[in-house]
């Protein structure tokens, strides 16, 4: 068990190439362990008064609770959307060397 010391870091955005990008670099910036790409997925929403469809990719960060401040404000940095979804889900529970290896991937020293 833990105590939601760690967590995935979840964003959509619209190329698989733009998505691939954004894992490598919050991966190499330690700010995640692990970053997944997934998709193409469909999202229909509102935008601008407009519902759209439009083709997106996810990508999953496994990180820490002390990490994702600065792992959101990377995705910002980096995205291309205006409003980028940026979702934070708590990991309620976990392998305890799997949580362990994402601390140490996340830490500062690396």
């Amino acid at each position: 068990m833990t105590d939601h010391q760690h967590c995935q870091a979840i964003t959509t955005i619209g190329s698989r190439a733009a998505a691939e990008a954004l894992s490598r670099s919050a991966v190499q910036a330690r700010l995640a362990a692990c970053g997944q790409v997934t998709g193409p997925i469909t999202s229909t929403y509102w935008w601008d008064g407009q519902l759209e469809t439009a083709e997106e990719w996810y990508v999953i960060f496994k990180t820490t609770t002390e990490r994702y401040p600065a792992l959101a404000e990377h995705i910002r940095a980096h995205h291309d959307y205006d409003v980028p979804e940026i979702v934070l889900v708590p990991i309620v529970a976990g392998d305890p060397t799997y949580l362990a290896w994402v601390t140490e991937q996340t830490s500062v020293e690396g």
